[in-house]
């Protein structure tokens, strides 16, 4: 009726499932947000840059 193996598969498909579903919630989160950061401090960097060509001339 219900074999010790059926257990096993089923307690690895819960334990790829629970990986899974907690790499998604931190590709979802945490790389937004180190993107977002790098967009940020490359903008600033130009704007220093532009700002420091202009005080130059």
């Amino acid at each position: 009726m219900f074999d010790f193996d059926q257990y096993l598969g089923f307690l690895a498909f819960l334990t790829i499932l629970t990986i899974g579903f907690w790499l998604m919630i931190f590709l979802a989160s945490f790389i937004p947000y180190w993107i977002g950061g790098a967009i940020m401090e490359m903008v600033k960097e130009k704007q220093a840059e532009r700002k420091a060509k202009k005080t130059g001339k």
